[in-house]
């Protein structure tokens, strides 16, 4: 950064600051890290002496822990994309309004974590259920490892409850997607041809000021040879809607390739892929027992209810350790 002519490109530099600030910000909470250790083990001494501060060391170690598994947790992003933001999509699977409702309850569940890990939410498009719930909505996550992040959420996601939509008040179980690709900048080397776009434009409807604002200027695009359909319907402008539906239509190009690589890597390791809609990630039962279990973890949780207002990183980092072929406490 201290070269001569480092500002001259002020789109790099940019860039290169943003990543000094990423790579400072690890380096400080690293050394405070260190700092709270010595002071862990001075209070120990302590504590052998007196016991009336064992519960202020107890503190101190639980602070200590969480911190170090959040620090943990940041060295497991290595994937080109895993930096940066993400673009979350929820989709209700067959079922009608309870798999509608479910897709509403996990739109939710995923916007209260982001909020919870300081990501800034930005909603994108929602489309209404036809009696209640969502068929599909998507938002952008910004934020530090928004993207390596958010695909440990990749996948089907199954409910099993007594649906409130039964008059015989009968277990159901619903089933509903969650799509995550990397936000990538217009600079991102993505080629797409004009022809094989489908641009619709239509006037925003639906849920309103639930969750985006009214507009006549909503856009669709289709690429045609993949079949990725994209909307945005939260600008005010038709423009505006373009530009950020094009991004999305990157992101979700790129994810695909992303997803043909790995596919690839696994075959050569022999391993089974998931397919879409046949094998779900996670199951949230709330009758006749609660319990939210992840299938390729086993991480599980009692209470559900927590799980749905975004108590999800034990299941996220549960995931990232099995994808770098870690156990629990980090080790191979």
């Amino acid at each position: 950064m201290q070269a001569p002519g480092f500002w001259d490109d002020q789109e790099r530099a940019a860039k290169v600051s943003a990543e000094h600030a990423s790579v400072q910000r690890k380096l400080n909470g690293y050394r405070e890290l260190e700092t709270e250790l010595d002071d862990i083990e001075a209070l120990e001494e302590l504590a052998q002496e007196d016991e009336s501060i064992t519960g202020e060391l107890d503190e101190q170690r639980e602070l200590f822990a969480s911190k170090l598994a959040e620090l943990e947790e940041a060295r497991l992003f290595s994937g080109r994309y895993d930096a940066g933001d993400a673009v979350v999509s929820v989709h209700a699977g067959a079922g009608g309004t309870d798999s509608q409702d479910w897709a509403e309850m996990l739109l939710r569940m995923e916007m209260r974590w982001a909020e919870r890990r300081g990501f800034k939410i930005e909603m994108v498009e929602a489309s209404e259920g036809e009696e209640t719930g969502i068929k599909s909505a998507t938002f952008i996550a910004r934020g530090e490892n928004a993207y390596g992040l958010f695909s440990a959420e990749k996948g089907v996601h199954r409910l099993v409850r007594i649906s409130p939509f039964d008059s015989q008040s009968r277990r159901h179980t619903s089933f509903a997607l969650v799509e995550v690709s990397p936000l990538v900048d217009e600079a991102t080397d993505v080629e797409i041809s004009d022809d094989d776009l489908q641009i619709d434009t239509y006037r925003a409807s639906g849920a309103g000021g639930q969750h985006v604002n009214k507009t006549d200027s909503a856009v669709r695009i289709t690429h045609r040879p993949t079949g990725i359909v994209v909307q945005c319907q939260n600008e005010r402008s038709q423009s505006s809607n373009k530009a950020t539906a094009m991004a999305m239509l990157k992101s979700r190009l790129l994810e695909l390739e992303e997803q043909k690589r790995r596919e690839e890597i696994a075959k050569e390791k022999g391993e089974a892929q998931d397919v879409a809609w046949g094998s779900q990630i996670r199951s949230y039962v709330l009758h006749p027992y609660t319990m939210v279990k992840d299938h390729r973890t086993n991480f599980e949780m009692g209470d559900a209810q927590r799980v749905l207002d975004g108590d999800l990183d034990g299941f996220v980092r549960a995931e990232l350790l099995r994808r770098a072929g870690m156990d629990g406490n980090g080790s191979h």
